[in-house]
C-alpha cells in the first residue's frame, strides 16, 4: 500500500490537469508549508485559496475494521480512505489556487475534522502567490 501512496503522489504531480471549459492543461501550482517557495521570489499575493472535502466510510469496510481493531495494528481501509481524501483536498486546493491566477499556495495546511459519525471532512488551505 505504501507503494500506491507514492506512486498516486508521483502521478499527481507530473500529470497535466484540465479545466471543464474548453480542455486547456492547467499550469502546474508549487506546494509548500514554509512562507516561501525556495530558489523562487513572491511577485504577488492572490489571497487564501481552499480545497476540502467530506469523505463517508464503507459500512461493508467499517465492520472488517472494527473486527481487525479488536486485535490491534493498522487499519488499512481507514488509511487509504484519509490519503484518497487528503489527495482530493490537495487537487481543490490546487484548482482554487490557479482559477485565482496564482501558480503556487506557500503556509500550506491541513485539517480534518468530523461532520457526523461516519463522515470527515479535510481541509486544505494556504496563501495563492504568484512566483
Amino acid at each position: 500500500k505504501p507503494l500506491v501512496s507514492a506512486l498516486r503522489s508521483s502521478f499527481r504531480q507530473t500529470q497535466p490537469r484540465y479545466f471543464c471549459d474548453g480542455g486547456k492543461a492547467r499550469p502546474e501550482i508549487k506546494l509548500s508549508t514554509s512562507d516561501q517557495v525556495p530558489g523562487y521570489t513572491i511577485k504577488e499575493y492572490k489571497g487564501l485559496a481552499i480545497g476540502s472535502t467530506v469523505r463517508t466510510k464503507d459500512m461493508t469496510k467499517d465492520f472488517t475494521s472494527a473486527v481487525r481493531a479488536v486485535f490491534g495494528g493498522e487499519l488499512p481501509h481507514y488509511t487509504e480512505l484519509m490519503a484518497d481524501t487528503r489527495e482530493e483536498a490537495l487537487q481543490r486546493l490546487e484548482d482554487h489556487a490557479a482559477e485565482m491566477g496564482a501558480n503556487a499556495v506557500v503556509s500550506l495546511r491541513l485539517t480534518s475534522s468530523n461532520i457526523a459519525a461516519s463522515a470527515s471532512e479535510v481541509m486544505a488551505y494556504g496563501t495563492a502567490v504568484v512566483i
